[in-house]
């Protein structure tokens, strides 16, 4: 049924705060954010089928008024963000005076084993200094374009499980810094104790390093030192390690064949291309230089035989043994999706009979993902490939590990439903909220897969947020190919916490213009929200148009809190689709992720 939008009548004013007769403004606005000018309201026509979608309405004294509550709920509960703990406050001063590549974008080339990489050398001098820490330890190195951090995860758990002792180090991080480094059986991240006293230990040679370098150490490199220093204190049984950029020039790629049980590949996709050599081949070359001489390599997927082969030639020259786990050898069903007590999983079989390089065999019938969707699934099981090569060298690892390991897996950000009263803090009671850190094609089809599991009759919200260096229109139409949304909006958040690598609101809405003109959806562009308290520009009247179901509604909300973009998606959902079943998915980068739950914990 087409939606009907009325001009407002021009004697009413121009859109701007104030400017609207008190006799025309509703009296109990359905949104309001940090003294925002603009409400929208439904109005039920003719046997409540007609609905008044393009009414946007400016806010004068009365409505303030009503509107006070939840002025006051954005002001001090949405706009705080998460702190990190006050011990911490000398060692992230010193941390935030290094160059941080996360925060600027990384390099042309900088991730490639050329002249134009990054200089390992400086990273193993600063170990050096150190005492070489990563010598002492046992580790398993994830690399990959996504999937790095759940394969870790997965795996970690399991071997924990076992009753290793286990040092997990992945990057970034959505709250603090800390989680970037966990210890022990449990998993916990580092204490702020820890990290305190070892910075304050190794400061001075830290002060050295830097001196002698000319300054060019980097956040990273720092950080990754201290990790290692901090698993060989602990005495860790194995230490898992995610690289950050690529593999060969990572500051990760210090390990030696001698400490090293496996090496894993998750994927091989097209982001970083700039920094990585420009195409998926010198992705690969790049990804593959944490292969070592002799010791195995589980590669993840499913890749391009082209790519693949890439991989493999790299494992035959250091005569690695290969051990895929995306081939008829690792067969996966998801047999239904379920939820227990709000938290979803999805219910699986796993089954792994490989005959090749190093024969692997395992059957787990009945395994409760938390993980979600066919993407999870196949972290799963590169996981668990990893950990039946490390039983084949002689690891002790059951059956039963592997599958609690699995299970118990959990990570914020990926597929992540937020609770009720989670979606209550943003004044969203009655609406299903997701959060997902999908930053690249690839990573959007696997949301489109969880997005699967909800009511198809429903309707359909993205709120995103992307990086500067993403390809936002390959984004973009591939979520634009699975379940129809009725309304985008686009938002900008800091990255790593700075603004170099952030894009606009607007920048982005020109890219899903552009993505939906390419695959033939009709969109209605519906204006802006500049700032809190400024002119809104919203679209000229559309004078008895029909907005009608097939048009997806853009619309660019820029300088808002979260929670404000969240909520006005809302408004729109039910401006558009009524009292229907209603998901929000939060999803661009690991960042906007970030602040929302920072929001709901502040």
């Amino acid at each position: 049924m087409p939606v009907r939008v009325h001009r407002v009548p021009t004697q009413f004013g121009s859109i701007q705060s104030g400017s609207i007769p008190n006799d025309f403004i509703s009296q109990s606005p359905a949104f309001c954010g940090d003294r925002w000018s603009v409400v929208s309201r439904t109005h039920l026509y003719k046997e409540k089928t007609m609905l008044g979608f393009g009414r946007f309405l400016v806010s004068s004294s009365n409505l303030r008024i009503a509107s006070q509550k939840l002025l006051s709920f954005s002001q001090s509960h949405m706009n705080s963000t998460i702190r990190e703990d006050p011990k911490l406050d000398d060692f992230l001063d010193y941390m935030d005076r290094l160059r941080n590549y996360e925060k600027l974008g990384v390099p042309k080339g900088a991730g490639t084993d050329s002249d134009d990489g990054f200089d390992l050398g400086r990273m193993r001098r600063l170990l050096q200094r150190l005492g070489n820490p990563h010598s002492r330890f046992t580790a398993i190195h994830v690399a990959g374009t996504k999937g790095k951090g759940s394969t870790t995860a997965f795996l970690s758990n399991i071997l924990r499980e076992e009753g290793y002792l286990v040092g997990c180090y992945t990057s970034p991080h959505l709250l603090s810094i800390r989680e970037r480094i966990s210890l022990g059986r449990n998993g916990d991240p580092v204490s702020a104790d820890e990290i305190r006293n070892l910075f304050y230990d190794v400061k001075g040679i830290l002060d050295l390093s830097i001196e002698l370098e000319g300054g060019t150490l980097t956040h990273f490199e720092v950080f990754t030192s201290l990790a290692f220093v901090l698993f060989s204190q602990a005495g860790v049984d194995v230490a898992i390690i995610e690289a950050g950029l690529g593999g060969a020039r990572d500051a990760t790629n210090v390990l030696c064949s001698s400490g090293l049980a496996a090496a894993v590949i998750t994927s091989i996709g097209e982001e970083h291309l700039s920094a990585l050599g420009g195409s998926l081949e010198s992705i690969a070359t790049a990804k593959s230089g944490i292969i070592k001489h002799g010791r195995p390599v589980v590669i993840g997927g499913p890749l391009q035989p082209n790519i693949m082969q890439i991989i493999r030639n790299k494992a035959s020259s250091l005569s690695s043994p290969v051990v895929p786990s995306c081939d008829a050898g690792a067969k996966s069903l998801t047999k239904c999706f379920g939820r227990e007590e709000e938290v979803p999983y999805q219910y699986c079989e796993i089954h792994i009979c490989h005959q090749g390089d190093i024969p692997l065999f395992l059957d787990l019938p009945d395994v409760k993902l938390r993980m979600l969707g066919k993407h999870q699934l196949q972290n799963a099981i590169t996981a668990t490939s990893t950990a039946l090569c490390l039983r084949n060298q002689g690891w002790r690892i059951l059956d039963k590990s592997i599958h609690t390991g699995l299970e118990k897996t959990y990570l914020p950000g990926r597929g992540q439903y937020l609770t009720k009263m989670e979606a209550i803090r943003f004044g969203l009671a009655v609406v299903s909220l997701l959060v997902d850190g999908a930053h690249t094609e690839a990573s959007a089809k696997g949301l489109i897969d969880i997005i699967k599991m909800e009511d198809p009759n429903g309707s359909l919200a993205f709120v995103v947020s992307m990086a500067s260096d993403k390809d936002h229109i390959a984004f973009a139409k591939q979520l634009l190919t699975g379940r129809r949304p009725d309304v985008v909006m686009l938002t900008a958040t800091s990255i790593a916490g700075g603004r170099s690598r952030m894009t606009s609101a607007s920048a982005l809405k020109d890219a899903w213009f552009i993505a939906a003109k390419n695959l033939g959806i009709r969109t209605l562009d519906f204006g802006s929200i500049d700032h809190p308290g400024k002119v809104v520009q919203l679209p000229a009247a559309y004078p008895e148009e029909q907005i009608n179901d097939d048009q997806v509604v853009l619309m660019a909300c820029s300088h808002a809190h979260i929670g404000d973009s969240m909520r006005v998606a809302d408004e729109l959902l039910r401006a558009r689709a009524g009292e229907k079943p209603r998901l929000i998915v939060v999803t661009g980068s690991l960042h906007i992720v970030s602040a929302v739950l920072s929001a709901i914990q502040s």
